[in-house]
């Protein structure tokens, strides 16, 4: 497997600082590989995402690493152990939020948290998580009665109402309105400051870019790409649209050309606009469907 960016040197487990140290980690089902190879680490407190179209590995390497999917290969370290073979005392020490949950429909929110909160040894307090997630005047509500969005915020409040040091977050935001995309994302970092390790996987690229202190994208069961948001962004070389009233330019210098421009004009150039680079664009290119061209969501400085 080749990956791109930092390379683990680490040995396996060795670090007290890192919570999940993975070497030549492999899943097959049958002829198919799932994870072809995996190598990575995961400090402690940090907030690390792993993007990747659908296939691509994500939630299979997700759910191996929170112990509820064996490895074909390789070794697996979460918080010292292999999740395979890990106590309940591993177990209480980790959160998980996977794609689908067992509903207990017929309790309410409060219920529920409650409920959990007695699988801990060292809860927080369950009313706290409730407020937390956003779901305070709905504690009352049985879990039947949600929305997709409002399921989401109490599974969550169940994934870190244990007070895990390590939180496994698989597409936590889908169904959440742009409102409470951004209320969770402060929740998140908000843990983070409290000294929770968040594993998360998206499809969202602004919530990669906008919480993860790295992220790794997947394709086809390997890492093809990991570096923190901004050491992505760069891997486009810098490239910037640079429009103006009669012209067009693709460039790595976009403030020298601005700079060529308004001495050109002396002062303000004609209908000027300046697109860099997205996360998306680069992750478009990784996962091998690079765009036409820059598209309107990218950032743009316009004079």
């Amino acid at each position: 497997m080749t990956t791109h960016g930092t390379a683990p040197t680490t040995p396996l487990g060795a670090d007290r600082d890192l919570v999940v140290s993975v070497r030549g980690l492999r899943k097959e089902y049958g002829a198919t590989t799932a994870v072809d190879g995996l190598d990575l680490d995961v400090g402690r407190g940090e907030i690390f995402a792993m993007l990747g179209p659908n296939g691509a590995g994500k939630t299979t390497t997700t759910e191996i690493l929170a112990g509820h999917r064996r490895a074909t290969a390789g070794d697996v370290s979460v918080l010292g152990l292999d999740p395979a073979r890990a106590s309940r005392a591993w177990r209480s020490r980790v959160g998980v939020v996977l794609q689908s949950t067992n509903d207990l429909a017929e309790l309410s929110i409060r219920e529920l948290v409650h409920q959990f909160a007695r699988y801990y040894p060292d809860p927080r307090d369950p009313d706290d998580v409730v407020e937390m997630v956003g779901l305070g005047e709905q504690s009352g509500s049985r879990a039947r009665s949600l929305s997709g969005g409002q399921r989401r915020r109490l599974d969550v409040a169940l994934g870190v109402v244990g007070r895990p040091e390590l939180l496994f977050l698989d597409e936590p935001t889908t169904g959440f309105d742009p409102q409470a995309r951004r209320s969770f994302w402060e929740l998140l970092r908000e843990l983070r400051a409290t000294g929770t390790t968040i594993w998360l996987t998206t499809h969202y690229l602004d919530e990669a870019d906008a919480l993860a202190d790295r992220v790794a994208v997947m394709r086809a069961g390997s890492i093809v790409a990991l570096d923190s948001p901004a050491g992505l962004r760069a891997r486009t070389h810098g490239r910037a649209v640079v429009r103006w009233d009669g012209g067009e330019a693709t460039t790595a210098s976009p403030t020298t050309l601005v700079q060529d421009l308004a001495a050109r004009y002396q002062g303000e150039v004609p209908a000027l606009e300046v697109r860099r680079p997205s996360l998306e664009d680069v992750y478009l290119e990784l996962i091998g469907q690079t765009p036409d061209a820059v598209p309107e969501s990218t950032t743009e400085a316009q004079a």
